[in-house]
Formats: structure tokens, C-alpha cells, sequence
């Protein structure tokens, strides 16, 4: 959570703040707000007030107070870090393809790394996890959607190249959280469909150390009873996996897809 909140921070300083770049989420929103109220109001306040009704249904869903207080640290220590390292971090570069670039990738970086640990940045963050957990649509995809909808409303505020740089960095960032959080999870699984299972799960099991279901099956055109395995390995496996099946039977009938998600007994430990 600390380096993820001090990377988006730093990515803040060097790259968005200093070029102007329009922020999406929550704080685009206040943004947008303050500057239509007749009156002025503190863009802190107005943050504060959008991000509490969605703590409170976060809170419902992802972890209670734990990820309450947990989020609540995240966004302290990132509004900290902005404020008070703003004499020690300089303007790295005013290049819109290269501030749009590293600035995208470093705060999807620390957005992953604030994901992994189980908190959120506040705001979008905490749709992003929401949706997640309700329909499977990675994080960083649906900020992107969230963030494209916040665009298009502050379109006839900012015009349309501040908007367009906006969406670049919000798409790289989006890129980044989701390439961040599937290392290590990437996972495929496999269905064998052979004439000798006894003998293609045997040698899964002793040369790869996987659990192998095995599943009947009836083939529609010939009628013919066979057996299917199934597998869930890591991608560097398959080709071992494959190689190991052609030796056992050279007949056999080979799936290979992506598993998004894998959960149970040696794999990740089914979220609570």
C-alpha cells in the first residue's frame, strides 16, 4: 500500500501536475464541480463528500472497517506525499506523448501494487473493485470506463485536447494496473480428450505435479465413450503439458484456454 501510494504520488508530481493534465475519477469530478457552483467550495470537501457514500457501500463488500481504514491510509499518505514533495520533485519533462506515457504507466504500477495489497485509492478505485467482485471485469478496464464517462461530461469544460490526453492516460494506466495485478496468475487450463487416461493423468500427475478430474464423454458423430481430463496449469507448463501428452497418446484431443481466476488447493486462497 505504501510504495503504491508513493508511486502514484511521485507519477502525480513529475508528470500530471505540472503539464495540467484533466484527472478523472472522483477528483475530476469535484474539479467539475467547483468550478459550476455559484459559490466557492474547497475541492477537498467536495472529494470528501463524493467519496464517502461510496466508502460506506465498499465498505458492505470489500472488507468493512479493515478496508475502511486500510483505504483511508492509502489516500492520506498519496495526498501527503503529493503536497509535500512538490520541492523535491522536478518537472521531468512537458513532451505530451512522454508525460502521458510515464505518468500513465507509474500510476497504473502503483494502483496494481495498491489492488494486490487489498485497498484502493478511494473513488473509482473503489467501483473498479466492486464490479470486479460482482461481474469479473479486471480493474483497470472498468476505470477506463468510468473514467471515459467523466471525460465526455468535462468535455465542454476542458475542450477536446485536454480530454484526449486525459484518455491517454487513463488508458496506459488502466494497461498497466491490469498487467500488474495477472503476473503471477497467469493460468491455463487444458482438456485432454484420449483413449488412455490411466495413462496421459499418470504422467501429469508424476511430471508435472497437477491434479488431473477426469470426465466422460460421448463423442456426437461416432458415439464413442471417451474420457476427458482436466488440467489447470501455469502457461509455461503447456508446452511441457502437450509434449508429455504426444508421447503418452499421439490421438489424443488437446484444449488449451486462458482460466481468468483460479482459486482452491495449490492456486490463490478463495478471497473472504
Amino acid at each position: 500500500m505504501t510504495t503504491g501510494a508513493v508511486v502514484i504520488a511521485l507519477a502525480t508530481r513529475m508528470f500530471l501536475i505540472p503539464n495540467d493534465v484533466v484527472s478523472g475519477g472522483v477528483t475530476g469530478i469535484a474539479f467539475m464541480v467547483s468550478s459550476l457552483l455559484p459559490i466557492p467550495v474547497s475541492m477537498g470537501v467536495l472529494m470528501v463528500a463524493f467519496n464517502v457514500p461510496i466508502l460506506l457501500v465498499a465498505m458492505r463488500y470489500l472488507g468493512g472497517w479493515r478496508f475502511a481504514l486500510r483505504t483511508l491510509y492509502t489516500i492520506g499518505l498519496m495526498s501527503l506525499t503529493i503536497d509535500y514533495a512538490a520541492p523535491f520533485v522536478p518537472t521531468v519533462t512537458e513532451d505530451p506523448l512522454l508525460y502521458c506515457l510515464y505518468g500513465g504507466v507509474l500510476a497504473g504500477i502503483g494502483g496494481g501494487l495498491i489492488f494486490r495489497a487489498r485497498s484502493s485509492g478511494g473513488g473509482f478505485d473503489m467501483i473498479a473493485r466492486m464490479i470486479e467482485l460482482r461481474w469479473g471485469i479486471p480493474p483497470g478496464r472498468s476505470s477506463l470506463y468510468l473514467n471515459a464517462v467523466v471525460f465526455v461530461a468535462a468535455l465542454a469544460l476542458f475542450g477536446p485536447e485536454k480530454i484526449m490526453y486525459a484518455l491517454l492516460v487513463s488508458f496506459v494506466a488502466s494497461q498497466a494496473v491490469d498487467a500488474l495485478l495477472n503476473i503471477g496468475a497467469g493460468m491455463n487450463q487444458v482438456w485432454v480428450i484420449t483413449a488412455n487416461p490411466a495413462d496421459v493423468g499418470a504422467v501429469i500427475l508424476r511430471e508435472l505435479n497437477r491434479g488431473v478430474t477426469v470426465v466422460s464423454a460421448r463423442g456426437a458423430y461416432t458415439g464413442a465413450e471417451r474420457a476427458m481430463l482436466l488440467c489447470v496449469i501455469t502457461r509455461a507448463e503447456v508446452p511441457v503439458l502437450t509434449q508429455l501428452v504426444a508421447t503418452t497418446d499421439a490421438t489424443a484431443f488437446v484444449v488449451v484456454g486462458e482460466a481468468v481466476s483460479v482459486y482452491g488447493n495449490g492456486f490463490r486462497a478463495l478471497p473472504i
